[in-house]
């Protein structure tokens, strides 16, 4: 799914891969929905100036969505499964530490901070200042976030307060799909139905997909799951991205099932990189890991031959597991592949104009001459 020369990790032989002040940090986990729902990446950190009068300029009121969304961070609950996620907690404290020269004696903005703990890592890694913004009950002190997401409140607090050179880790972000096969999630949902304690129960089936299968589902998937390489959705660059861009999502994917299997649905996950600010290439002395920039998604950024230069943080199907999982959009009646078989389409996603922290995603698929199109609501 992505090429050697990634250091992403989508998965293991990578395609191309994709979330003033000194230093931002992009990710706010998805608040959940019920007992196991979608998470929006919460991790936020920036190195800044502080400028009294930008701070002070008017801003939207708060939606009863904005509070709904706050609020779900005030239990301890789910902040304590972020920092119990070694492989997530670990990997920032290690880019903050890493890219501690950035940090040391600057001034640090930790977005969406929570309990705090990124904010703490800043701190030891010698930062003259920290503020530790969160519009949560769980933070020390009220702190008034307006933007509509996550990653707006950190596009918002670059685009206001990162100096020249400063640091915004993560610095990108890649996502990525692929036709999955899932057996076993199938048959618990479904197929459970036609034999309920030797009664037939068949007439529940369309029910049972629909409430199965109508909304997108964060759950756990392996490796063996993943029918071919994956695709890249879309790559963002945190010191460039705007919020317009993010709106809407639209990507061509063409894939070519690598066994006989039956095609469940689609998973999609992430990578972020943790690097220092880009520089122009030509600031680069000739013994830099830099190559000629090459296009992504139709934007230009930079590859790194040597994959282990960057720190990466994925949450790939085949990496140690987060908190994040992955998110599955199931069919709900699976179509059975052959090898070889091509599965062709395009997947929009596209911020809800009813509430901006949800997802629609619109998804039409091609393959062995059937045609079909999946909406649903990521929430």
């Amino acid at each position: 799914m992505f090429p050697k020369e990634n250091s992403s990790n989508g998965y293991h032989n990578p395609p191309p891969p994709p979330p003033g002040v000194g230093n931002i940090n992009s990710h706010r986990e998805r608040a959940r929905r019920g007992t196991r729902r979608s998470r929006a990446s919460r991790d936020s950190i920036s190195l800044r100036v502080y400028d009294q009068q930008q701070q002070q300029q008017q801003r939207a009121p708060c939606t009863d969505f904005d509070m709904a969304y706050f609020h779900s961070y005030a239990h301890l609950g789910i902040h304590e499964e972020m920092i119990k996620d070694r492989v997530r907690t670990e990997t920032y404290r290690e880019a903050i530490m890493r890219h501690q020269s950035f940090i040391a004696g600057k001034v640090v903005v930790d977005v969406g901070c929570g309990t705090g703990i990124l904010a703490i890592f800043c701190a030891q890694a010698g930062a003259k200042r920290v503020y530790a913004v969160d519009a949560s009950d769980i933070a020390l002190q009220d702190v008034e976030i307006n933007e509509q997401s996550m990653l707006g409140s950190v596009i918002t607090a670059r685009d206001r307060w990162l100096k020249p050179g400063g640091l915004i880790l993560p610095s990108n972000a890649t996502l990525y799909m692929a036709p999955v096969t899932h057996c076993d999630r199938y048959s618990g949902s479904i197929d459970f139905w036609r034999n309920v304690y030797g009664i037939d129960m068949s007439a529940m089936l369309s029910l049972a997909k629909q409430c199965a299968f109508e909304e997108p589902s964060v759950e756990t998937i392996t490796g063996e799951n993943i029918l071919t390489w994956p695709h890249v959705v879309k790559y963002i660059d945190c010191y460039s991205v705007t919020i317009g861009e993010l709106e809407t999502v639209t990507t061509r994917f063409k894939f070519n099932s690598m066994m006989r299997a039956p095609l469940h649905g689609f998973a999609f996950w992430f990578d972020v990189e943790f690097n220092g600010p880009a520089m122009p290439q030509s600031n680069y002395p000739s013994s830099t890991s830099f190559t000629d920039n090459h296009l992504v998604n139709g934007s230009q950024r930079k590859k790194r031959i040597n994959p282990n230069e960057a720190l990466v943080l994925s949450t790939a199907p085949e990496d140690p597991p987060t908190h994040w999982q992955q998110t599955l959009i199931y069919f709900y009646d699976p179509i059975e592949l052959e090898q070889d078989q091509v599965i062709e389409g395009l997947v929009t996603l596209t911020q809800s104009k009813e509430n901006a922290r949800f997802m629609n995603i619109h998804l039409e698929y091609t393959s062995g001459g059937r045609s079909h199109i999946k909406e649903s609501v990521m929430r």
